[in-house]
């Protein structure tokens, strides 16, 4: 082994991350194979490298026996005595068995080995790094399209685009720069297989972390995304500090921020609405754009009535139930959208006001309760 092979070690390490150490240690196994194969040799042997001089030793390791039987694996103690003299029985002694024309083999076979390793080797180091991705946007250029893929160079590696995690809205060419989500790395004999999504609702949560310094820097949260990608999404946002318009914030001067977004979801409408731990201002902020009346909250079903104008209906329930379905995966509440005037046909709303009245009585009455005993507690001064 030459010190040019050495300074190529230290290159790779430089250049590909890949450790010096651990291509020694492929070049070992290397060697040792070489021996075994090229010369039938099926002892246990060790390799000694020597960094400095590129120089390459093959040692045997022999059990010390009183006699021996077989002289691969065996060294008899007057034979061991003779290297040296404090050897005993069932000691192992290590003989160098470097064959003279070893160097040219072993090279051949080690470049085999060793270029297997270095692969095994970046293979991990490329799964280190992006396993630790996972969940992540990152910008890739589309490689070339089948019916079932779309392959996407993430730089380092190339990722899958499934069908089903493509957006119906889209059409991808070869060449073509592309956000997308990683969902899915995982580490496969021919190296790290990542799966890509540009459906995810994750996808449209890290879009906004770029866009939105105020979400970035954690002074606006987002606490809910519903997604049908590639037509609609609604985002809930909010922000502790009553200062702060967590809503405002994510639509920027103009709607400049969220029509970035928009731009690269290509034309994905989004609703940003505010976070309320308050079902009823939830909900029906959940319901924008339509106007709500009324929002009457189920607790034991989780489940809301809400009363919306008349004009308003077909807005609220949306094209094919879409604006109504999303308001109920962003808030978790099911929602049942009733006209004002079919509410007041079905005496829902006279319903719900002598509900609400009888609620009120009651607290009055606890009220005048509580107001009584602590005037009996109350001890009178003497006159």
């Amino acid at each position: 082994m030459s010190s040019d092979l050495i300074e190529a070690m230290a290159a790779l390490e430089k250049d590909k991350g890949i450790s010096k150490e651990v291509l020694l240690d492929a070049l070992e196994a290397a060697l040792i194979s070489a021996y075994k194969r090229n010369f039938d040799q099926a002892q246990n042997v060790r390799v000694d490298i020597n960094e400095g001089i590129g120089q390459i030793k093959v040692f045997a390791r022999k059990e010390v026996v009183e006699a021996a039987e077989d002289n691969t694996e065996q060294i008899s103690l007057d034979d061991a005595k003779k290297l040296n003299p404090h050897y005993q029985v069932g000691d192992t002694v290590e003989v160098e068995v470097t064959p003279r024309n070893f160097g040219r083999i072993a090279a051949q076979t080690a470049k085999q080995v060793v270029t297997q390793r270095v692969r095994e080797a970046e293979r991990s180091v490329i799964y280190s790094e992006f396993i630790d991705r996972a969940d992540d946007i990152m910008t890739g250029i589309v490689q070339r399209v089948d019916h079932r893929f779309i392959y996407v160079d993430l730089g380092r590696v190339e990722a899958l685009l499934p069908l089903s995690e493509q957006m119906p809205n889209e059409t991808y060419h070869p060449h073509d720069r592309i956000k997308v989500y990683l969902t899915k790395v995982e580490n496969a004999k021919k190296g790290p297989m990542i799966t890509v999504s540009r459906t995810h609702p994750g996808l449209l949560k890290r879009l906004f972390e770029l866009e939105v310094p105020e979400i970035f820097d954690g002074t606006v949260e987002i606490k809910s995304i519903s997604r049908e990608a590639g037509d609609r999404s609604k985002i809930a946002v909010y922000a502790a500090d009553p200062e702060v318009d967590a809503v405002g914030a994510c639509v920027g001067q103009k709607g400049a921020r969220v029509q970035t977004i928009v731009n690269e979801l290509k034309g994905e409408k989004i609703d940003i609405v505010g976070w309320s731990e308050d079902p009823v201002v939830y909900v029906a902020n959940a319901l924008s754009p339509s106007k709500v009346v009324q929002v009457i909250v189920h607790e034991e079903d989780k489940a809301t009535t809400v009363i919306v104008p008349d004009y308003q209906l077909s807005l609220a329930i949306g094209k094919k139930g879409q604006n109504a379905r999303l308001a109920a995966k962003l808030t978790g509440w099911k929602i049942d959208i009733k006209s004002e005037s079919e509410a007041e046909e079905n005496g829902i709303l006279d319903a719900y006001a002598d509900e609400k009245d009888a609620e009120e009585i009651q607290d009055a009455e606890i009220d005048a309760l509580g107001n009584a005993a602590n005037q009996a507690d109350t001890p009178k001064e003497d006159d």
